[in-house]
């Protein structure tokens, strides 16, 4: 049987060798028992009985261990039941050495987290390590809520931006949708009293609150750093995307004073991807907030700054030392500058789509907006991994996704793992050759019209997610560094013209590889011309552009 202790998450065992069984609740009680309620069961029956039973009390599962060898139903079999219970649940397969190809398979059929060989002794080294990963993982996504309050509607711009910032930063808060709660309504309307009818408030635990706060401001009451603490810096680097953090673990890692500057959230771009599957070393994939927040979590580790909600509004060239201005009037010096902003996601241009942003029509798919929408008609835009990866986490709350796809087949733009999770996901529909030229509503999102095969179609929606391309973020750098006619900044051999380097180019010798037009100024990631885009590549760009950054410091 098993045993329940209500103020805990579960950790559940699962294995019908009573001796193994024991052993492993043994091993686990010994380091998370304090924090977590162990949970063991003699076969996946009792097992899925004991989740069903924590399900109906609206108690939580965070690990699910499962030996692969039980009879009747095995531990691949049991962890597809257990998904549908807890489908956020880390999951681990206990398997003999003959067992890798199950452990494998049960990586794509129930995207296993993780398959650990028996025996596990020393625990401290083979056991632990992967459930305290685990368990990292899931408390990221599970955050325990700690008192801030976002007092809103649910279809208010203002309110999504705020609830974004909060969830991509991976702050925990509370939503209280005033149109549903009159206390809410009642406790926002007197915080608002000298600002009426502006949204959202914001609560804290403290017992102050912020009234329509701009990001900053809510940085800073939250608890992220947002002023810089030195007046010089060895290397500041702008955007904290994979590039960004990736130089930032290396050079705090090895004694450069190091600052990262980032205007909303740390993982940019693929810090909104709801799983990265072909990432090395993550053979179950890992969600893009997970990687973000390991990495920033690897700098901050060795000493990097990391100002969030600070935008760089440019930089310029003082003798040796760079001045990185910022949007708010303030500016950071350094003795060096990596350029890592990544790319903005293009607008979509249909009629409708800037009014109703926000309230219906989304850029990317937070989470904290998907589980909006249970059981709802919802649409993404884009044929390519992101919009990919944004239908299948949204297939997960949503009633119906349908994909609306320029070109003529999925296969064109996307991973061919992706092509075959959506057309193996039931409620995912893919509409080919399709654009959207209108979204209706009035004060939220109600209806899309569609322009496909020459035909107009209108139909209703909850929801649009958009994921159409995007351009370089390097409009800060316009005038100062080399960039192509789109927008990309040269590195390297490519600002050669003719024979000749560019005017601002001073040095004796070559460029460095990621080196730009300007000494001491390098571009890493998605903003650089002519590079392979691809989380791997830019962390890779970020992490060897430091080497580039210690031999122009040792030259002047």
């Amino acid at each position: 049987m098993f045993r329940v202790d209500l103020a805990k998450p579960a950790i559940l065992a699962v294995d019908d060798d009573a001796p193994v069984l024991a052993a492993v609740a043994r091993d686990l009680r010994r380091r998370y028992g304090e924090d977590y309620r162990i949970v063991r069961a003699g076969s996946g029956d009792e097992a899925l009985s004991a989740l069903t039973a924590l399900r109906e009390r609206g108690e939580s599962a965070a690990v699910l261990i499962a030996d692969q060898r039980m009879p009747v139903m095995n531990g691949t079999e049991f962890l597809s039941g257990a998904k549908k219970i807890f489908p956020e649940a880390k999951t681990v397969l206990l398997t003999a050495y003959a067992d890798t190809d199950a452990a494998i398979a049960a990586i794509n059929e129930v995207k296993l987290d993780h398959y650990l060989l028996k025996p596990w002794d020393p625990p401290e080294d083979k056991l632990y390590p992967i459930v305290d990963d685990l368990l990292d993982d899931w408390l990221a996504d599970h955050p325990t809520y700690v008192g801030i309050e976002v007092a809103g509607t649910r279809w208010s711009p203002a309110t999504h931006e705020v609830k974004e910032f909060l969830a991509r930063n991976q702050i925990p808060y509370r939503f209280v949708d005033i149109e549903r709660d009159e206390a809410g309504r009642q406790r926002a309307e007197a915080a608002a009293s000298t600002q009426p009818h502006q949204l959202p408030v914001v609560f804290f635990p403290d017992d102050t609150h912020l009234v329509a706060p701009d990001l900053r401001s809510l940085a800073s009451k939250a608890g992220l750093q947002t002023e810089a603490k030195n007046k010089l810096y060895d290397l500041v680097i702008i955007g904290g995307g994979p590039a960004g953090l990736a130089a930032g673990v290396y050079a705090a890692s090895e004694g450069l004073s190091t600052a990262i500057i980032e205007k909303e959230a740390t993982g940019g771009q693929a810090g909104t991807s709801s799983r990265i599957e072909n990432y090395l070393g993550f053979p179950a994939g890992i969600t893009g907030a997970n990687l973000a927040r390991r990495a920033a979590a690897q700098s901050r580790k060795f000493g990097a700054e990391i100002l969030t909600a600070v935008e760089a509004a440019g930089v310029r060239v003082d003798g040796p030392v760079k001045i990185v201005t910022t949007t708010t009037g303030d500016e950071l010096a350094a003795r060096a500058v990596i350029i890592a902003t990544g790319m903005t996601i293009k607008r979509l241009a249909a009629k409708g789509v800037d009014r109703l942003a926000g309230a219906g029509v989304y850029y990317g798919a937070a989470a904290s907006e998907a589980v909006e929408y249970q059981g709802e008609p919802v649409f993404v835009v884009g044929g390519a991994n992101s919009a990919g990866q944004a239908a299948v986490m949204l297939a997960r709350f949503a009633g119906q996704v349908t994909m609306l796809v320029r070109g003529s087949s999925l296969e064109a733009g996307m991973s061919q793992y992706l092509v075959d999770q959506i057309r193996s996901t039931p409620n995912i529909a893919a509409m080919l050759e399709t654009q959207v030229t209108e979204v209706r509503g009035e004060k939220r999102l109600e209806e899309i019209v569609l322009s496909r095969a020459g035909q107009t179609v209108v139909e209703p929606a909850e929801g649009l997610f958009i994921f159409i391309g995007a351009e370089p973020h390097s409009e800060l750098v316009a005038g100062v560094v080399e960039r192509d006619p789109k927008g990309f900044i040269r590195t390297g051999s490519d600002l050669r013209r003719e024979g000749h380097w560019p005017a601002t180019w001073t040095m004796d010798r070559d460029p460095y590889l990621l080196e730009t037009s300007v000494p001491g100024v390098f571009a890493v990631g998605d903003v650089r011309s002519g590079v392979v885009r691809r989380v791997a590549a830019a962390v890779g760009q970020g992490a060897a552009c430091v080497s580039f950054v210690h031999q122009y410091l040792a030259s002047v």
